[in-house]
């Protein structure tokens, strides 16, 4: 064992998922091999088995790593802005190719993984209902603050929602839409939906 090999076991395994999660945007899941995890640590492959056991146990931690990660980033998101528009426009930016989240091939390979692979599906669902509880949060607050006026905020955030996911697979996988076009469509969504008189800046 390398004298690297010998780092704290929760530093270790943190530090794996990280490497994992990297590898995993940007060669995707079925090319991943542990070797390639190892070989980025400059570790045996062995203690990357020692930790995860097997390359699928590997690839669906490091999912989770991921998406423990970006709803980090959500929260702060959420946290920012003094009025509801500002808060909305924080929460949207932190979504979608076109603001802070990263990894957005992740998410496509990982939607492709859930169709049958009931953790992996577990790990998706519970990463759109957060983000989902996000939005209408500040939705709902807009509404009693009198920001925006929307009788439906679960049916709006659904909305917003698919529209986003659905654009962003445009954007990233069918390269029919642009991130400008992405961003006009989306703004423009929020304000119909909102009773906003001008799309907002997301």
């Amino acid at each position: 064992m390398t004298r690297r090999d010998r780092r704290p076991v929760e530093v270790r395994r943190e530090e794996i998922l990280a490497a994992t999660v990297t590898l995993l945007d940007r060669i995707g899941p079925s090319a991943i091999r542990v070797a390639d995890v190892a070989r980025a640590l400059e570790v045996s492959p062995a203690l990357v088995f020692y930790h995860f056991g097997t390359k699928d146990a590997l690839v669906a931690d490091a999912f989770e790593h991921a998406v423990d990660r970006d709803l980090a980033r959500l929260d702060r998101a959420t946290a920012r802005g003094s009025t509801p528009t500002e808060r909305l426009r924080s929460v949207l930016r932190s979504y979608g190719p076109t603001g802070t989240a990263l990894g957005w091939r992740l998410w496509i390979d990982a939607w492709a993984l859930a169709l049958r692979e009931p953790t992996m599906r577990s790990v998706l669902r519970g990463m759109d209902q957060r983000w989902c509880a996000a939005l209408r949060e500040v939705v709902e607050d807009g509404v009693a603050a009198g920001a925006f006026a929307c009788p439906d905020p679960a049916g709006t955030v659904t909305r917003v929602s698919a529209l986003l996911d659905g654009l962003s697979v445009a954007a990233l996988v069918y390269r029919t839409v642009s991130r400008a076009e992405l961003r006009q469509w989306v703004a423009g969504a929020v304000a119909s939906e909102l009773g906003l008189e001008a799309p907002l800046d997301v």
